[in-house]
């Protein structure tokens, strides 16, 4: 076959095998469901009760076979319209699930209920709303949002942000505090490193609630820390702990974060504090103690 010695032959082919296989790898990816740009309503097909209190959420993505298109470390934003204040009720929400799940996508929801907290006798409308849907039901969603992408292997992108340039860290050990609610973008990131194992990067968590009915996703870190002892540490803290309570009591400390984040998995490694919880837990009982352990800023992230 003497046309094969010809250079510009030979040339052609590979165009055409390397253009088939770009577009055979094009057909194969999966479409995404989530928008950066418009709300997009999800079908709720599945509604589960955990709690007095709280609630896990399945939503169908519109197809068995799209994936939500949801960076580690990112959220989605939710909304619906309160006919009663003619505007739009917007809020944050991360999926305990990502694009590992084909189809669907679920939340766990701390339902805020009216009346049952002095500070706050109207709730969260937001939670109430969700409280209130049925299967069947739709809800509007939008995203990737977020300042901060988990890349892999320890790489963490935080994303430029009111005129703050795009900065790219690196964390070998993430000492993780959250509080209530904020503990969902921390599952997020500890089951995305666990699940890989060519992932070096060893996790300490610091989990905050009032009562321990409020732990969420409880059974789930459980069992993450139970299998894998030598990746994972997890340890919680209650304002208003039972009798037979064998963990922490009170307000995170220093003492408590330098005992409980920082043991013997941080040793000689790069440690990179994670937070997400109430504003005040943030402000003065995660990073009033980061630093007052030595720790700059550009060694802790709030979500």
């Amino acid at each position: 076959m003497p046309f094969l010695d010809d250079p510009a032959v030979l040339a052609a082919v590979a165009v055409v095998i390397i253009t088939a296989l770009a577009l055979f790898l094009i057909s194969k990816k999966k479409a995404v469901a989530l928008d950066p740009d418009n709300f997009k309503s999800f079908v709720l097909t599945k509604l589960e009760q955990i709690s007095h209190d709280t609630i896990r959420m399945t939503f169908g993505l519109g197809s068995d076979d799209k994936v939500l298109g949801l960076p580690v470390g990112q959220h989605i934003a939710f909304r619906y319209m309160d006919s009663s204040a003619g505007r739009y009720v917007e809020r944050m929400y991360t999926p305990t699930t990502g694009d590992e799940l084909l189809g669907s996508v679920i939340f766990v929801i701390k339902v805020y209920h009216a009346n049952v907290h002095p500070k706050f006798p109207d709730g969260g409308k937001m939670s109430q709303h969700l409280g209130s849907l049925k299967v069947g039901d739709t809800l509007e969603m939008k995203g990737p949002r977020g300042h901060m992408t988990y890349l892999g292997a320890g790489r963490i992108r935080k994303h430029a942000h009111l005129r703050k340039p795009e900065e790219m860290r690196f964390g070998g050990h993430f000492a993780m505090l959250a509080g209530g609610t904020g503990i969902t973008p921390m599952l997020q990131i500890i089951e995305n490193v666990l699940k890989n194992p060519n992932d070096a990067t060893t996790l300490s968590l610091l989990f905050g609630n009032q009562t321990e009915e409020d732990i969420l996703v409880r059974e789930e870190l459980e069992v993450l820390a139970a299998a894998h002892p030598d990746r994972f540490s997890l340890h919680y803290t209650l304002d208003r702990p039972p009798a037979d309570w064998k963990f922490s009591t009170g307000f995170i400390t220093k003492e408590m974060i330098e005992d409980k984040l920082l043991g013997k998995m941080s040793k000689g490694k790069e440690v990179q504090f994670l937070m997400c919880g109430p504003p005040q837990m943030i402000k003065f009982a995660c990073i009033a103690n980061i630093e007052a352990l030595g720790y700059k800023k550009e060694k802790y992230f709030a979500f």
